[in-house]
């Protein structure tokens, strides 16, 4: 069955970086436009970024220039690397598969808490 998980969360101090995994399975996530959303303490879920099938990402305004998507097709795996955290980035960061426009499949989810 189709299944994301995501690792790599954590506490980090402000400035610092993290890289967050989402491994897939039950599906081949080069085929699939996969996400990056998170959803800060007390927020709705927010889109940060993206990748297609093709490689390309996406991002949100305010992460461009400071996180970058990227895949492992060999590992079946997606990533966002972090870098120059601030304590706005703090939030639950979840990976999702979409299709047909909407996303069909969620992880569950890896705590990032960016504080001094």
């Amino acid at each position: 069955q189709v299944q994301l998980v995501e690792s790599g969360g954590g506490l980090v101090q402000p400035g610092g970086s993290l890289r967050l995994s989402c491994a897939a399975s039950g599906f081949s996530c080069s085929r699939y436009v996969m996400a990056w959303v998170r959803q800060a303490p007390g927020k709705g879920l927010e889109w940060v970024s993206h990748i297609n099938s093709g490689g390309g990402g996406f991002y949100q305004d305010f992460v461009k220039g400071r996180f970058t998507i990227s895949r492992d097709n060999a590992k079946n795996t997606i990533y966002l690397q972090m870098n120059s955290l601030d304590a706005e980035d703090t939030a639950v960061y979840y990976c999702a598969r979409r299709s047909f426009g909407r996303y069909d499949y969620w992880g569950q989810g890896t705590h990032v808490t960016v504080s001094s």
